[in-house]
C-alpha cells in the first residue's frame, strides 16, 4: 500500500469539509438518488451496524441506492460532522489512487456513529470528489455509552466513604454471583474473551468470563517456550489500555500472557478461573439459555442468561492430530504442537516435526537451538514463507502512519472484499520480490513454496482458514543451510519403531515427532459444548460467506442469543466494540429481526 503524501494538493480538510457538507445535507434529506451520484462507479459503501444492523457491502451506485431507499427513513441519520479527537483529513496514494480520506461523526434515532470516506481527488478539479470507499458504523447506544474519559466513573461512592465497603470488597462480591445471574456468559478467557467482556462493561452489561486454565493468560503462557508475536505491538494494543511505550516490538508469549491477567484486573473483569462449561440448552420460550458450569473446587453451578459467547479462538483449541501411517508403531515420544514446551528436554536426541506451518517452523527451530542430535522437518504441501521483516511489517504498516490505532482499525474495516483481496495481491508482489533470494534458496533446497490463494499472500490465506504460511523467524536459514534437515511427506514410507521409514529404505532416526498438524476450527468447540443440533444450525465459522463477509464471527448466527468471538488481536479490539453493541441492543429490545428491512442482496457465489 502506497502511502505517500501527496504535496501537490491544495487543503484536504477543505476538500474534505466541502464534501461532507454535501454529504450531510443529502442525507438529511433522505435524497437516495444524490446520494448514488455522489459514488464512482466502482465504488463501495461499507456498513457495520449503522443502518443495516449487519455487516454489509453495497457496490456501485445502484446497490448503494437502493440500500440507503431501504434503510435511511429508520435509521434517522443526522448532525453529520467532522469526527472529534480523530486524524485530520489528508491527501494521500493508496492502490494507485490520488485520494482524500477523512472522518466523520453522525447521529441517529438509537445512538452515535464514526464513519470514514475515501474521495477520489484531481488536483485540476478540487470540487469533483467522487466517493470510492464508505464506512459507517455504529459507535454507541444513547443511554449506554462507554465509561471513558469525560464519562468516566466519578469514585464519589468511595472517596466520600458513602459505604462500609470499599472497592475491593464489592468487586469480590460482584465477582461471586451468589445473588444473581449474569446477562452475558463468554466462555474463553483469551484475548478475544476479555476484550469483549471489557466493551460490555463499559456499556453496563453485567458479564463472567470463564477460562478452563487456572489463571487468566494460560493460554499464552502455556504454549511452546519460546513463542513470540508475529506482528508488531504498535497493531496489538488492547482497548482502553495501550501496551506501554517500553514494551518491544515483538511480543514474548509470557509479556503477553502477563497482560491479559493484569487487564482482566485492572478493566475489572468477572473471571472465574479453572471453570468448564458442562451443558448449555437455549430456552426458546423464555429466550435465555440455561447453562451448568463446573469450578476447581469441584463444585457445579447451574444460572441462567440472555447471551452466550463462544470465545475459544479462531482455531477452537482442539489439536487436530491427522493420521499417519505406523505412528502407534513408534516407540519414542509422539506429541501435538499444542503439547511441545521446549526443545531443552530433547537435548543430545532426535526429532521430527511435521508441518510447516508457523508453529512446525518455531518447534524445529526451538528444538535445533536447544542442542537437539537431529532435528528434520517434514514438509506435507507447499507454504507461503514471507520474512519477517520487511515482509510481514507491511501487512501492518498502516498502524505505524502516526494515526491511532482505532483510527486504523477503521480504516482497514473500510476495505470491501475486492479491494482487500487486489490490496494482499500487490503486496504478495512487492513482498515476493524483497524475499526473492530467500525463496531462491529454499527452492534450492527442496523446499516448496507459494504465494498464497490466488496469489493474494498469507494474510489472506489466514482470513480464508486455510493455514500454510511461516513467516519466517530464522529457520528458513536452518533449512538452507541444511541444519534442519528437510523431508518430503511425498517421500516417506511410514513411521517405524526407530523414526521415519523413507520410501528409499531410509530411517530417519527419530527420538521425539511433533505433529504440528493445526486445530480444529471454532465450530468443533460449538459441537463439543453444545451439541450437533446446534453445531450443524449455525455452520462454519470463519473464511468467507457469500457476501464476503466472516461466516458467524463477531454477529448474529442463526442460534439466537449465541455469538462467536475469535481472531488476533487486531480483530479483537475491531469487532468487540460491534459484538458488544449488538448484545446491547439485544438486551434492550433495539435489534430488529434480520428479515425486518430489504436489503440488497448478492448473488450467491459459484
Amino acid at each position: 500500500m502506497d502511502t505517500s503524501i501527496i504535496g501537490a494538493m491544495d487543503s484536504p480538510a477543505a476538500i474534505f469539509a466541502n464534501w461532507l457538507s454535501r454529504f450531510g445535507d443529502i442525507v438529511q434529506r433522505r435524497d437516495v438518488s444524490a446520494l448514488a451520484r455522489l459514488f464512482l462507479a466502482d465504488g463501495y459503501w461499507r456498513d457495520i451496524l449503522a443502518f443495516t444492523w449487519e455487516h454489509r457491502t453495497f457496490a456501485g451506485p445502484d446497490e448503494v441506492r437502493d440500500a440507503f431507499a431501504a434503510s435511511a427513513h429508520r435509521v434517522g441519520m443526522k448532525n453529520v460532522r467532522l469526527a472529534a479527537g480523530r486524524a485530520a483529513p489528508r491527501a494521500i496514494r493508496r492502490s494507485g489512487r490520488s485520494l482524500v480520506e477523512g472522518y466523520f461523526d453522525f447521529d441517529t434515532e438509537v445512538g452515535s456513529g464514526v464513519g470514514y470516506v475515501r474521495l477520489m481527488s484531481d488536483p485540476g478539479k478540487p470540487g469533483d470528489t467522487p466517493v470510492w470507499l464508505l464506512l459507517t458504523t455504529l459507535h454507541a447506544i444513547r443511554g449506554f455509552e462507554e465509561k471513558v474519559g469525560a464519562n468516566r466513573p466519578t469514585g464519589e461512592e468511595y472517596s466520600r466513604i458513602a459505604s462500609p465497603e470499599n472497592w475491593h470488597q464489592v468487586r469480590e462480591r460482584e465477582k461471586q454471583y451468589a445473588d444473581r445471574d449474569p446477562q452475558v456468559v463468554i466462555v474463553g478467557a483469551g484475548q478475544g474473551g476479555l476484550i469483549l467482556a471489557a466493551r460490555l462493561r463499559q456499556m453496563g452489561v453485567d458479564t463472567l468470563v470463564i477460562e478452563k486454565t487456572e489463571r487468566v493468560g494460560d493460554v499464552w503462557r502455556k504454549r511452546y517456550n519460546n513463542l513470540t508475536l508475529h506482528n508488531e505491538v504498535i497493531a496489538n494494543h488492547f482497548p482502553y489500555m495501550p501496551f506501554p511505550e517500553t514494551w518491544p516490538f515483538w511480543l514474548p508469549k509470557d509479556m503477553l500472557a502477563g497482560w491479559l491477567e493484569s487487564y482482566a484486573e485492572s478493566m475489572e473483569l468477572n473471571v472465574w478461573t479453572s471453570t468448564q462449561l458442562e451443558g448449555a440448552h437455549f430456552d426458546e420460550a423464555a429466550k435465555e439459555w440455561n447453562i451448568s458450569v463446573k469450578r476447581g473446587g469441584g463444585e457445579s453451578r447451574s444460572m441462567s442468561c440472555s447471551h452466550l459467547v463462544m470465545a475459544s479462538g479462531v482455531s477452537g483449541g482442539a489439536p487436530r492430530r491427522g493420521t499417519f501411517a505406523g505412528l502407534d508403531d513408534f516407540q519414542g515420544t509422539a506429541m501435538h504442537s499444542s503439547q511441545f514446551k521446549s526443545g531443552a528436554a530433547w537435548a543430545g536426541k532426535h526429532a521430527i516435526v511435521v508441518g510447516t506451518g508457523n508453529s512446525g517452523h518455531d518447534v524445529a527451530q526451538d528444538l535445533y537451538v536447544s542442542g537437539a542430535a537431529s532435528v528434520s522437518l517434514m514438509q506435507r504441501g507447499a507454504t507461503c514463507v514471507v520474512s519477517l521483516d520487511p515482509s510481514a511489517r507491511i501487512s501492518y504498516s498502516i498502524y505505524a502512519e502516526g494515526i491511532s490505532v482505532e483510527d486504523a482499525d477503521l480504516m482497514t474495516a473500510s476495505l470491501p472484499f475486492p479491494v482487500l483481496e487486489n490490496t494482499y495481491k500487490w503486496v504478495t508482489k512487492i513482498t515476493s520480490e524483497y524475499d526473492r533470494e530467500l525463496l531462491r534458496k529454499l527452492d534450492e533446497a527442496g523446499f516448496k513454496t507459494h504465494s498464497g490463494e490466488d496469489e493474494a499472500g498469507f494474510q489472506m490465506l489466514y482470513l480464508r482458514g486455510a493455514g500454510g504460511y511461516y513467516i519466517d523467524v530464522g529457520c528458513c536459514g536452518l533449512i538452507i543451510d541444511k541444519k534442519v534437515r528437510l523431508l518430503q511427506a511425498s517421500d516417506a514410507e511410514r513411521f517405524v519403531a526407530g523414526g521415519l521409514q523413507m520410501k528409499n529404505g531410509d530411517v530417519v532416526p527419530a527420538d521425539l515427532v511433533v505433529l504440528a498438524t493445526g486445530f480444529e476450527g471454532i465450530q468443533h468447540s460449538v459441537r463439543t459444548l453444545l451439541g450437533d443440533q446446534v453445531a450443524d444450525k449455525i455452520g462454519p465459522a470463519w473464511g468467507f460467506d457469500q457476501d464476503y463477509v466472516m461466516r458467524n464471527m463477531w454477529r448474529r448466527t442463526a442460534q439466537e442469543g449465541l455469538w462467536l468471538m475469535g481472531g488476533a488481536i487486531v480483530e479483537a479490539r475491531l469487532q468487540s466494540r460491534f459484538l458488544a453493541l449488538e448484545i446491547r441492543a439485544a438486551l434492550e429490545g433495539l435489534l430488529p429481526d434480520r428479515g425486518a428491512m430489504p436489503l440488497v442482496k448478492r448473488p450467491a457465489r459459484n
